[in-house]
């Protein structure tokens, strides 16, 4: 997911996301750990994603300031 379409989204499209990334995720480990995941770089991805959508979360509900500040 690229940065562009995660800023187009609102606060609830976020947490939305955060929640199907999240479950992805759970389902990327349990395949790993029984030995039935094709692509183990999924993993890596899908957790740069939650930290994508989570950065913007917390970028909408700080009203925009990104300067570290509040």
């Amino acid at each position: 997911m690229k940065n562009e379409e995660i800023k187009t989204l609102n606060l609830q499209q976020l947490n939305a996301k955060l929640k199907e990334l999240k479950n992805e995720l759970f389902n990327l480990r349990f395949s790993h750990a029984t030995r039935n995941l094709s692509n183990p770089l999924a993993i890596r991805n899908v957790r740069k994603d939650i930290a994508r959508v989570q950065t913007a979360i917390k970028e909408k509900s700080n009203g925009g300031n990104n300067d570290g500040t509040k």
